[in-house]
């Protein structure tokens, strides 16, 4: 067991820069947010002491830090990605490794960030870690972000329905997942225990759905009737309308502006409010 103090400015600068990343693609808003709180919700069911559910929200919202190292033509592909672009997709957790490896919080954050596309059938990558047996809070996170993968919408495709995610979940117990977090997960979700994350992009922030793009439009933290929002794949912008309780869209006529990659605050403040001063790092709990 190893301890480890935590400098709450120190965390912050390395969430907000995690965050800003995942923010280059338009549509992934919210996307580590609801990572993190899927992990969350996993990790406590699983049963882990406090500090392991605090390292699996933060992985949650540092997982796809590599990202940065991929060039936006990939990244931002508007339709399926090739076999050659795939390989260089799936070194996003080899560079993610590389930025954090020597930062001093590194053993906060490194397993989750270079072991969640492992699988358990040791199929996974980055290929020169595939004979590593996952960590098992990096098993919770590579859970967690296939299936917010899964349940939002990307350029190539609309978001799959919750029962097909679940279902594919399933399909893959054993061999992409691990086989009893998959069962928590399943059962986490059949309890309604999931609902207030799915496709939210932060607590009472609902995703708005573009006409045009699909539910990719994360409303304003304190949006009011009337406030404008734009969506970040089309640039339209629309007038939001509270009338019904949950905010409608109404096309403006106008374009919007592109929106500039920014921090999510919000998940960035959830977890720093959650951030002890110190953890203990388990070799691997559970397993």
């Amino acid at each position: 067991m190893k301890t480890i103090e935590i400098d709450p400015p120190l965390l912050r600068s390395l969430l907000v820069l995690a965050t800003v990343i995942e923010a280059r693609d338009p549509f992934t808003g919210g996307h580590v947010w609801r990572t993190s709180r899927y992990a969350r919700l996993l990790a406590t069911a699983a049963g882990l002491e406090k500090d392991d559910v605090f390292m699996a929200q933060l992985g949650g919202l540092v997982h796809d830090l590599g990202k940065v190292g991929i060039p936006d033509a990939i990244l931002l592909k508007q339709a399926r990605i090739t076999p050659a672009e795939f390989r260089v997709i799936a070194l996003h957790p080899e560079i993610g490794h590389d930025i954090v490896v020597n930062h001093p919080l590194a053993l906060l954050v490194d397993r989750q960030i270079s072991q969640h596309h492992l699988r358990m059938d040791r199929q996974g990558y980055p290929a020169r870690w595939r004979d590593q047996t996952p960590w098992f809070v990096s098993r919770i996170v590579s859970v967690a972000d296939a299936f917010d993968a899964m349940t939002s919408t990307r350029p190539y495709r609309r978001e799959l329905l919750r029962a097909r995610a679940l279902a594919v979940l399933e399909e893959e117990r054993g061999r992409q997942f691990d086989a009893g977090l998959v069962d928590l997960f399943i059962a986490l979700a059949r309890d309604g225990r999931l609902d207030h994350v799915i496709g939210h992009a932060a607590d009472d922030r609902l995703m708005l759905s573009c006409p045009e793009c699909g539910p990719i439009i994360a409303p304003p933290a304190k949006a009011a009737d009337g406030d404008k929002a734009g969506c970040p794949s089309c640039l339209r912008e629309f007038v939001l309308h509270f009338a019904r309780g949950a905010p409608e869209l109404e096309w403006t006529g106008r374009g919007a502006s592109a929106p500039a990659a920014s921090p999510d605050l919000e998940a960035v403040e959830d977890a720093l409010r959650d951030a002890p001063r110190r953890v203990g790092i388990d070799p691997d709990p559970r397993g």
